[in-house]
Formats: structure tokens, C-alpha cells, sequence
């Protein structure tokens, strides 16, 4: 059965650094990606970063780019988001996704997520 589970949110003060961890079980050499999204209260969800079963390919929102750093260690099974420089406009619930079906920024193409992990970002 397959599993994706988030660690590493928390309240962090603008400025400073968080990174987000995801471990999957399951057929994970079946994921072509596997992505990070984010949903703030009252918005839609929102691609922020993804990265091919290989790490070869990356993909970045125009808001991560500079900023956040995606890897995996395929030995861990873990994919990672490194946040740093964080805003108060980052503040939102951070979801790892993983795609079997070719996708790499649109939600529609993953079609496994995890329940989320809660960023705070204060002023």
C-alpha cells in the first residue's frame, strides 16, 4: 500500500530555515515524481517543487525559485524540501505527492499525497 509521510513543519520567524522530509513505502520505483504542493487558508492548492525518480529533473514555482532546494535519497526513500529564507507568505500546509503517471507540476498527475505537515511563518 502506498504511504507518503511529511515531518519537519513547524513556527519558524521570517528569515530563518526549515526542511521538510517525506517518506514513502510502497512501489516507489513506480513514481515517475514526486512533488511538494502547498494550501493556505482560503487558497487553492499550489505546485512548489517536484523531482524525477532519478533527481535529474527538477522543477521550482517562480515563489521557490532562489530559495528552496528539492532532493531525495532513494536509498531512504525520502524525498526533502530545503526552505530557506522563509516569508510570512509561505505560511501554509505542505503536502508531499508522488506521480505514477508522468506528471511533474500539475496535482492532477500525482495521484498519491500525504496527509500534510503545517508551516508557520511569523513576522
Amino acid at each position: 500500500q502506498e504511504q507518503l509521510v511529511e515531518s519537519g513543519g513547524g513556527l519558524v520567524q521570517a528569515g530563518e530555515s526549515l526542511r521538510l522530509s517525506c517518506a514513502a513505502s510502497g512501489r516507489t520505483l513506480t513514481y515517475s515524481f514526486t512533488g511538494w504542493f502547498r494550501q493556505a487558508p482560503g487558497k487553492e492548492r499550489e505546485f512548489v517543487a517536484s523531482i524525477s525518480r532519478s533527481g535529474s529533473i527538477r522543477y521550482y514555482a517562480d515563489s521557490a525559485k532562489g530559495r528552496f532546494t528539492i532532493s531525495r535519497d532513494n536509498a531512504k526513500n525520502t524525498v526533502y524540501l530545503q526552505m530557506n529564507s522563509l516569508k510570512p507568505e509561505d505560511t501554509a500546509i505542505y503536502s508531499c505527492a508522488a506521480s505514477t503517471i508522468g506528471g511533474a507540476t500539475g496535482p492532477r498527475s500525482y495521484n498519491y499525497w500525504g496527509q500534510g505537515t503545517q508551516v508557520t511563518v511569523s513576522s
